[in-house]
């Protein structure tokens, strides 16, 4: 018999095709059928295959590296088992991990998420329905990217909202953070300082959540006899945050003791704003954050802010999601935010 490798240099020869893993692989190291296999990895198993064997079939597969061919099972189950992601931006940290949290869930259940963030940044996206819709199943949706959804209703895809309005009626199923509690754990914070003259540095950004912020410190700081905040606006970036701290700082009357920012990145420009203008945080004026990014503990000093649990979030939403492709309920979901006091906050100068 001939050989065709024979006499060739060993860089020209044909190397051995890579093998991959079967679902047979799994179903031989578990000891178990294929159809378990395809129950356990399905997510069809519950009252059908018991926890342990479960567990076996899961560990097998981990194993052996072994991934669903997902587009051998949307021909036959005429679905393609992937989620889509609408968020504003990349850049930013905490949409990064929203979808951590949504892939983790994903997977766990043989699907994937495609993400398609705003081209601009933060703003609205593109409509991206018309050349995908074939090829989602559902989408999980920033109320921040909301303008690109326009279109979704007609296609019949099924739809989770993050951070919107959950009272909206005949509205999608939400998952939201529980906002409102979160600015007033840190106004509450200030108050308990002794802050008495409170700026709001306000994200120019006009969606469900951002009005939540302002809705709470307003009605915060009204209940402890105080009135609504001195606001100026900026957009999600450092420099503008900068500008709209420095306009705070230097307003006719009595100085702010405190600047209160709807996100780190904000409050990351208020910092440098005060410092522009020659006063310390927090000696001369305490600032706060909200998120936890890893920004808060970069700054010097670090940032007083509020938790989010963003990884929670995209979990939440991508558990919903399934809900609604099995065809059960998917309750609206509220998560709790934790108040981070650090060293950018303390007792009112004055």
């Amino acid at each position: 018999m001939h050989d065709a490798d024979a006499g060739r240099p060993p860089a020209t020869r044909r190397s051995a095709p890579v093998t991959r893993p079967t679902s047979r692989d799994v179903a031989h190291a578990a000891g178990v059928s294929q159809a378990t296999v395809s129950l356990v990895l399905g997510d069809k198993w519950r009252g059908r295959v018991s926890e342990r064997t479960a567990q076996t079939v899961r560990a097998a597969a981990g194993d052996l590296g072994y991934r669903p061919n997902l587009a051998a099972r949307s021909l036959r189950l005429g679905a393609t088992r992937t989620a889509l992601l609408v968020v504003p931006a990349l850049t930013h940290e905490y949409f990064a991990r929203v979808y951590a949290g949504a892939a983790k869930v994903a997977d766990e259940h043989g699907f994937g998420v495609v993400l398609y963030p705003s081209p601009a940044g933060t703003g609205p996206a593109r409509d991206p329905f018309g050349s995908a819709r074939t090829a989602i199943d559902g989408v999980i949706a920033s109320s921040m990217a909301a303008d690109a959804l326009a279109g979704i209703g007609d296609g019949g895809l099924p739809l989770v909202m993050l951070d919107s309005d959950p009272g909206a009626a005949s509205g999608p199923p939400t998952v939201n953070l529980a906002v409102a509690d979160g600015l007033r754990q840190v106004t509450r914070h200030l108050l308990g300082l002794g802050h008495r003259r409170v700026a709001h540095i306000a994200a120019d950004v006009d969606t469900w959540t951002f009005r939540v912020r302002t809705e709470a410190v307003t009605a915060e700081l009204a209940a402890a006899g105080l009135r609504a905040p001195a606001r100026q606006t900026a957009a999600l970036n450092v420099s503008a945050a900068r500008d709209a701290a420095v306009r705070a700082l230097s307003a006719p009357g009595p100085r702010p003791t405190a600047l209160l920012c709807d996100d780190d990145i904000l409050a990351a420009g208020a910092c440098k704003g005060a410092r522009a203008l020659g006063l310390r945080v927090p000696e001369d004026v305490s600032v706060t954050g909200f998120d936890d990014l890893s920004l808060a503990t970069a700054l010097d000093p670090e940032l007083t802010t509020v938790r989010l649990p963003a990884e929670s979030i995209g979990e939440h939403g991508m558990t919903a999601l399934l809900a609604l492709l099995a065809g059960r309920p998917a309750p609206p979901v509220e998560l709790p935010l934790t108040l981070v006091p650090r060293a950018s906050t303390a007792s009112a100068s004055g």
